[in-house]
């Protein structure tokens, strides 16, 4: 596994920040250790929302996030035919209440920002 994003992007809606990193994998299990690194690398982040593709495994997390950004994120990587590959998103929270649209958008947004930054868009 690459310990070192494809891509990376941050984006920020209504003070919530939202930190996007594309990963190449080998095998779903290394997400853990993607998941892991985001949660030392943004310890502030209350949501650390995550899909990949590996295989015949596909898989998301929403991590208790409105908004089902799991579901969007796997739905991105679907639409650019990203296999092998993992996308996560970790939110700061910013005080401000987004509600679910408006979070699932923030998400999408952030994750096609950093599938754009590796370059690997369709």
């Amino acid at each position: 596994m690459s310990a070192k994003p494809l891509g990376a992007a941050v984006i920020e809606v209504r003070r919530s920040r939202f930190y996007a990193h594309l990963y190449r994998i080998e095998e779903p299990g290394d997400i853990a250790q993607v998941l892991a690194g985001h949660h030392e690398a943004y310890r502030k982040a209350a949501h650390h929302c995550a899909a990949w593709r590996c295989g015949t495994v596909e898989e998301f997390r929403s991590d208790g996030e409105v908004g089902r950004p799991g579901r969007i994120l796997l739905d991105l990587l679907r639409r650019h035919a990203l296999e092998s590959h993992a996308l996560v998103v970790s939110r700061i929270f910013g005080g401000v209440l987004l509600g679910p649209g408006n979070v699932g958008r923030a998400f999408r947004d952030a994750g096609e920002a950093a599938i754009r930054e590796a370059g690997l868009t369709r």
